[in-house]
């Protein structure tokens, strides 16, 4: 039998799946010492691309051409952003709001170029449910973790690959140096400017892959706008989760059951609440957790940084 709490848990690890993948992509970024706050524009670009490459594929195929395509937007989204800020040192906050306006404003454009007035509807193949034959039947846990879209079983496998990879390869030290101290890594035989391009352009590809998941995986449907401030809150999630990946896929869970709290309560007849009130709850959480945790929690050294040794 399904409860109501089964049904939150479900939808709380079902929304955290694309904040997860945003908020791992900007956890890269951020140790090689760049703030992307562009990751807003990465997302809704990936939406986009994935929106309308599903749907002229068609099928089966569309859905991973789809995931492809926000994948391949996201990286041009913050190639840009990237050629900005680590070769031409601009400011990484200006860069990335400006960023971000052009592709909320860009998406918008090519959204009524593209389907009209009357938009895109509900046509875009999408990847359902695959429950994991034994593991979902589990009470409590089983319909919310082995139950879910393909999308979200790639990232139980990404978070610990991707913390084996930051303490465990050298690859991985070379990051976490140029984010400490860029001159120190530079000493070491680390190209500083090269890691930090690398690592804005995956998580720029991180994040288009979360923006497709947005499409492909739950709406099933393009709206303008519909990245909703994700990308900022993928920034608080990195904070709250302090740079490492196994805690930033914690309060990834944390904020998806913050925004899933609506549909528990409407099921369990809340009906008079306001569910505005429920939609405002992630950003209230933002704010609190960008005014507790960033006092205490330690940022790479070299974070937001413009000045960097030649590398």
């Amino acid at each position: 039998m399904i409860t109501p709490l089964d049904d939150f848990l479900a939808a709380a690890v079902r929304t955290a799946t694309p904040l997860a993948l945003a908020a791992l992509g900007e956890c890269i970024t951020e140790r090689s010492g760049v703030i992307n706050i562009g990751l807003e524009g990465a997302i809704i670009c990936g939406a986009f691309a994935a929106t309308v490459t599903a749907g002229a594929v068609g099928g089966s195929s569309g859905v991973a051409a789809g995931f492809a395509a926000g994948a391949v937007a996201g990286v041009l989204v913050t190639l840009l952003f990237m050629l900005f800020t680590v070769y031409l040192r601009a400011d990484q906050i200006i860069t990335g709001t400006a960023i971000t306006l052009f592709a909320l404003g860009l998406t918008g454009l090519l959204y009524k170029t593209v389907y009209g007035t009357t938009g895109v509807g509900l046509t875009i193949p999408t990847t359902g449910e695959l429950p994991i034959p034994g593991l979902s039947q589990l009470p409590v846990v089983g319909r919310a973790f082995f139950a879910q879209p393909l999308v979200t079983y790639g990232l139980y496998l990404v978070v610990p690959l991707l913390a084996w990879w930051f303490a465990r390869t050298h690859a991985g030290l070379a990051l976490r140096a140029t984010g400490e101290s860029p001159d120190a890594a530079l000493a070491a035989g680390v190209q500083p400017r090269r890691v930090q391009a690398l690592a804005v352009l995956t998580g720029g590809a991180f994040a288009g892959v979360a923006g497709a998941t947005l499409v492909l995986a739950q709406s099933g449907t393009f709206v303008e706008g519909m990245s909703a401030g994700k990308g900022f809150i993928a920034i608080a999630i990195v904070v709250l989760g302090r740079w490492s990946p196994i805690g930033v896929a914690g309060a990834a869970l944390l904020f998806g059951g913050a925004s899933a709290l609506q549909y528990l309560f409407q099921s369990l007849g809340w009906r008079e609440v306001p569910y505005q009130l429920f939609l405002a709850l992630p950003y209230v959480l933002t704010l609190l957790v960008l005014a507790r945790a960033s006092a205490r929690a330690q940022a790479p050294a070299a974070l937001a940084r413009r000045e960097l040794t030649l590398g």
